[in-house]
């Protein structure tokens, strides 16, 4: 919400001296988040000039400018007249115009000098509305007696200050209003916020008379049969109307100012008016033409196949939870709170206006606006909540605005109907500021406070009764009560103390292994990055994934960010090899990238749909529990390009299948798991560069390798490309506590050799599974160095040469390893039929 300093000084007290800075600071102070500062732009000199001479040259290119003679006074230091050139042409001898002079600054920075351009040189700049930043208008220059009242005009002289005339010194704040602030989204609410932080009077700009009507108006019918939650979607509704209005009238220069201050574009006079009272009360309003209605305004729910074509032309098909604003019950005139239609709009031809001013349930339009992607102005406030007391006021306002701009006439008579909601009283015990916030509020500050906000404070006793304000319905019991207390002091005053943790508190066993793998996989070279978790079926088969692989089966969005992601990811590499692509593609060679993240377990079952407000009963939270895919926790990693980079050592080495393994076994070996690696077949990795990742027990918990030649290809991937993923959760588990080291032998080890030849289909991880089991105890470590393919061995034949290396509390004797040996080598042969080379 941008906040202009001079339109709030209309409303509450500011310091004359007072910058945007500290009117920022304010508002800080009582919860506000400050955006930014606007305004300011344009430094001096901008002067009055009065143009003497008028030369029009014609161009080669055609074009037309002119060469023009322009008494600056004495703001140039010489008094002579200044030559400049001009494009424009919609002035003439003897106009006044705005002439900012070399050395002048306009908004972006634009530093004004005097340079030669079409064969003069060009001291200075005769400034359009929109190159001063005071509207969009570039297709002329500003003729001052055209653009400010006579009686400014007339006391300007050639060379005088513009800068102050033209409000360009003046100041706006912009501030960020969460949602439960919504009453800040106007001028009355920032006033009502700043009076409130600095202690000054505030002008209430609804209070003013309401003329009392002769006689009901234009006929208006609620009938909302189908209540969100229970909730009427509109529970009141004023309609007033003005007759014979010049809807062609355009809207004072003031009112055009405050409108482009606070960001909106000046269209016509009612779209104005009913914008300038918006920003004013925070009442959205909406103008009908009269004549182009038939009967009586009905709000009701759309019906199924209904179709409305909104005011920017587009033809919208309703759904039956939409809420209308119809014509006699049939013709449908607007979405309620989003954005009106084209049928009933006000355009030149307009004589008679019907004003409407209601209130619109906030859960209701929050949906119409996202279910047909409107975010207006006027559903940005409804869905935040709008003052039910201010529709009156509001009515009038606009309605003694047109009368007054557009010479039209008001009719006595006026409709207004519903019965909003009253707050609900609130108990509060005066001492639950301090118990929650750990300061301490006496009870007359609470009381005093809560006054101050707006409530409406009963002492009892032991306990205050609070009615929130009506344009407060985010104030709903006891700790929203205590915020306002807590923010209105200064959240500044609140101390910063960290809690200390307990003895067996502090991160959980789950929590320090999932931050010791990543901190263990960035050590490794690897770069973190987080993806968004949604995915597509295209994704689904450019992957490979077969037609009833369990990873096609996930949950749908309702309401997806993008269309092309409806589906909630299964596997993090659905999601992360793009993260690698994007990079790839920005010229980085070389990446190597890892992402811990929660991916879909499945699809989602019907699910019960309890009402709002009240809380489930124990079988229905099971049931929507039980209806929840699981999410767990994988790991995933994705690299392309070289492992080593060239050097004095020699080449680059291109990563491979054996680095995503490497990766993979520190994984487990950072949190105490040994994991096992088997050759294995899975997409989307090369069928013949694939292990399958398993832990203790032989459960399998991921996979890593190569990708298919075909995926890189569809997914415009690198070459050779590899990757894994993990379910770090069951990996976790595997871990269990951390693993106390043993004690450090003293005696030498034993080393001893031995090669075995296999089937060219029997896994290498089988092999040592089977040595590790048939040497017993005194086995230390166990490694596979060489794997030898040929002649010697025979086709369809391998050679698996692995180093035993025995330890033991004494020293071993060579005649002992050779039995340990040599019994390693009889249980590989009765468990994969290895025989000794």
């Amino acid at each position: 919400m941008r906040a202009p300093i001079e339109w709030l000084r209309e409303l509450t007290e500011v310091d004359p001296q007072a910058k945007g800075a500290d009117v920022a600071a304010t508002l800080v102070r009582v919860g506000l988040e400050e955006e930014g500062i606007i305004g300011g732009e344009v430094t001096g000199p901008l002067v009055v000039g009065k143009v003497l001479e008028r030369t029009p040259e014609e161009q080669k290119n055609g074009k037309t400018i002119n060469w023009c003679q322009v008494d600056v006074g004495a703001a140039n230091g010489t008094g002579e007249p200044q030559g400049i050139v001009c494009g424009a042409h919609n002035f003439d001898v003897g106009d006044l115009v705005a002439v900012i002079l070399p050395g002048g600054v306009l908004p972006g920075n634009f530093e004004i000098s005097a340079r030669k351009t079409y064969g003069h040189v060009s001291a200075g700049m005769i400034c359009s509305a929109m190159e001063l930043g005071l509207g969009e208008d570039h297709d002329g220059i500003i003729v001052l007696t055209q653009h400010l009242p006579a009686d400014v005009v007339t006391g300007l002289a050639p060379g005088d200050d513009l800068i102050p005339v033209l409000g360009l010194d003046a100041e706006t704040v912009e501030v960020n209003v969460t949602p439960d602030r919504g009453y800040c989204l106007s001028m009355r609410g920032i006033a009502r916020e700043y009076a409130l932080s600095e202690g000054t009077p505030f002008v209430d700009p609804a209070d003013l008379p309401v003329a009392e009507p002769t006689g009901p108006g234009h006929e208006v019918r609620l009938a909302d049969d189908t209540p969100v939650d229970g909730v009427a979607g509109c529970d009141r509704f004023v309609a007033r109307v003005v007759r014979g209005i010049d809807a062609t009238a355009t809207s004072p220069e003031w009112m055009q100012r405050r409108l482009t201050e606070v960001g909106m574009r000046p269209i016509s006079l009612a779209v104005d008016v009913t914008n300038y009272v918006m920003m004013l009360l925070g009442q959205p309003l909406h103008a009908y033409d009269l004549a182009k209605l038939s009967g009586a305004i009905e709000v009701r729910r759309a019906r199924a196949g209904e179709t409305l074509t909104t005011l920017d032309d587009v033809e919208r098909t309703l759904v039956p939870e939409d809420l209308l604003i119809t014509d006699g019950g049939t013709t449908p005139l607007a979405i309620a709170g989003v954005m009106g239609g084209a049928t009933s709009e006000v355009d030149d031809t307009t004589t008679d206006v019907l004003v409407e001013a209601a209130h619109f349930d906030s859960v209701t339009v929050a949906r119409s606006a996202r279910r047909h992607r409107l975010a207006t102005e006027a559903s940005k406030r409804f869905e935040r909540g709008v003052d039910p007391a201010v529709t009156a006021a509001a009515a009038q306002l606009a309605v003694d605005l047109l009368v007054e701009h557009g010479g039209g006439t008001a009719d006595p008579t006026a409709t207004d109907v519903g019965s909003p909601a009253e707050p609900a009283t609130i108990a509060l015990d005066p001492s639950l500021p301090s118990r929650y916030i750990g300061l301490d509020y006496p009870r007359e500050e609470v009381v005093a406070t809560l006054t101050a906000i707006g409530c409406d404070v009963a002492d009892e006793g032991q306990l205050l009764r609070v009615t929130p304000p009506t344009w407060r319905p985010d104030l709903v019991d006891g700790p929203d009560l205590v915020e306002e207390v807590a923010r209105v002091r200064g959240y500044d005053q609140i101390p910063s103390v960290v809690p200390r943790a307990s003895a067996g508190r502090g991160l959980t066993h789950s929590q320090r292994a999932r931050r010791t793998v990543a901190r263990t996989l960035a050590a490794t070279g690897l770069v973190e990055v987080l993806s968004y978790p949604f995915t597509s079926e295209e994704r689904h088969d450019a992957l490979g994934y077969a037609a009833d692989d369990a990873r096609r089966t996930t949950v749908r969005l309702a309401n997806p960010l993008q269309d092309e992601a409806p589906l909630m990811r299964t596997s993090i590499l659905d999601t992360l090899l793009d993260t690698l692509r994007r990079n790839v593609s920005r010229g980085h060679r070389d990446v190597a990238l890892y992402e811990i993240g929660l991916v879909t377990a499945g699809g989602i079952t019907p699910l019960p749909l309890p009402p709002g407000g009240v809380e489930p009963d124990a079988e229905t939270l099971a049931r929507i529990t039980g209806g929840v895919p699981a999410q767990p926790r994988h790991v995933a990693i994705a690299a392309s390009g070289a492992a080593l980079p060239a050097g004095p050592h020699g080449p680059a080495r291109p990563v491979e299948a054996t680095d995503v393994v490497g990766w993979v076994r520190a994984i487990g070996d950072c949190i105490g798991v040994e994991l096992g690696v088997e050759a294995a077949q899975r997409e989307p990795f090369h069928p013949g560069r694939c292990v399958a990742i398993s832990v203790p027990g032989g459960d399998v918990v991921g996979h890593a390798g190569e990708l298919h030649p075909k995926v890189c290809s569809r997914l415009e991937l690198p070459e050779r490309t590899v990757a894994a993923e993990l379910d770090l959760d069951a990996i976790v588990a595997a871990s269990g506590e951390p693993v106390k080291p043993g004690q450090l032998s003293t005696q030498p080890v034993a080393n001893t050799d031995v090669a075995l030849v296999v089937d060219e289909g029997v896994p290498a991880a089988a092999v040592a599974a089977a040595l590790r089991s048939g040497a017993g105890d005194d086995l230390e470590s166990l490694t596979l160095f060489d794997v030898y393919r040929g002649d010697q061995v025979g086709e369809g034949r391998k050679s698996l040469a692995y180093r035993l290396t025995f330890r033991a509390g004494r020293t071993l004797k060579t005649d002992e390893v050779s039995a340990l040996r040599d019994k390693a080598v009889a249980s590989a042969a009765s468990a994969t039929g290895a025989q000794q080379r």
